[in-house]
């Protein structure tokens, strides 16, 4: 006769817990410290540092949501220029509106940049269904597909840009209580800088908190690792799958507000433009994971400021140079999610 054995109430504690892996933090941090004496001044190694990440906070925020969408729906979205074009054509007509108002006072700028913020990710949002449910839908799983089909919605969609803004640039000036910069010793740091890296952490910490903490994010996790076993649990992943395209859309069209007003000037191009960036982050980081597209456009922001300053020629290709770097050393990024 067979004997059962009970596990005993600390079995659980056995296992083994997965390590986080420090090593592509370290490298953020090396990238900065091996700065320092190229650069040569403190003080502008510091103006550079925060332009920096500064510049990666909004590549985070802008990439985080093609970063959902293919992490767990598996899509291709070429198109996701056309989200943060319009979410920036959005702020030059709510912050055109409100200009008067913003130039009175701090508080006043913020509201008027906040609104303007609220509203684009609104109507890219909306977008963001509609070209789920006319353009990706039907080819899910095609990848060819997905290439060509959601470039064609972007060129479109740029396309009716012109018609309602026209095809010139349009300019995009921040508030005059937001322009200039803190000095800190002989460092000037510029103030929008400042509020663009708060705006990103909250962002990254609000994504993390979402995926690591809550029962959305446990279904979007499980949802990356096995679909099938998702919906065999009563779960409709269909609907979850729409509601990450249209959270990743509305990202898209908050980062088209905070890079628009980076540029201080819109065009009808601006989204396929940044298109490059957002494609490099998101493979130097690893495929789907939104830890590893935070670090790699904070790196990004670093080492085009880096390079900008020390070899303006070089920085030319620098993103480009970084993605080879980090795929010799880490084929699948830095902190790979699935064998993609």
């Amino acid at each position: 006769m067979n004997t059962v054995v009970a596990p005993t109430p600390g079995a659980a504690a056995a296992i083994p817990k997965a390590r986080f892996d420090w090593i592509p933090v370290g490298l953020l941090v090396a990238v900065m410290l091996l700065a320092l004496p190229a650069v040569g001044s403190g003080s502008s190694w510091l103006t550079l540092t925060v332009a920096g990440l500064a510049m990666g906070f909004i590549i985070f925020i802008i990439a985080s949501g093609l970063t959902l969408v293919f992490g767990l729906m598996d899509v291709l979205n070429f198109g996701h220029g056309l989200f943060i074009a319009i979410g920036a054509f959005m702020a030059t007509t709510v912050m055109g509106g409100m200009a008067t108002f913003a130039d009175t006072g701090v508080l006043q700028a913020l509201l008027a940049i906040f609104c303007a913020m609220l509203v684009a990710m609104s109507v890219a949002g909306a977008l963001g269904l509609a070209f789920e449910r006319v353009i990706v839908r039907p080819v899910y799983g095609l990848h060819l597909k997905q290439i060509l089909i959601t470039m064609g919605g972007m060129i479109v969609g740029e396309e009716l840009i012109k018609v309602v803004w026209g095809p010139l640039q349009i300019a995009l000036p921040l508030p005059e209580p937001l322009r200039g910069a803190f000095i800190i010793g002989e460092a000037a740091i510029e103030k929008y800088r400042v509020l663009a890296s708060v705006i990103g952490a909250v962002v990254f910490g609000l994504l993390a908190w979402t995926l690591a903490r809550t029962k959305i994010g446990l279904l979007i996790r499980a949802g990356v690792q096995d679909r099938e076993m998702v919906e065999s649990l009563g779960y409709r992943i269909q609907r979850l799958f729409v509601g990450v395209f249209v959270a990743g859309s509305a990202l898209a069209g908050l980062g088209g507000v905070m890079w628009g007003l980076y540029q201080q000037a819109v065009s009808p191009q601006i989204g396929a433009q940044v298109n490059v960036l957002i494609f490099i982050v998101i493979i130097i980081g690893g495929l789907g994971s939104t830890l590893g597209c935070f670090i790699g456009a904070l790196l990004v922001g670093l080492m085009a400021n880096y390079t900008g300053f020390l070899a303006p020629k070089v920085a030319l290709f620098s993103n480009i140079a970084l993605m080879v770097a980090i795929l010799v050393w880490r084929p699948q990024g830095l902190y790979p999610v699935t064998n993609r």
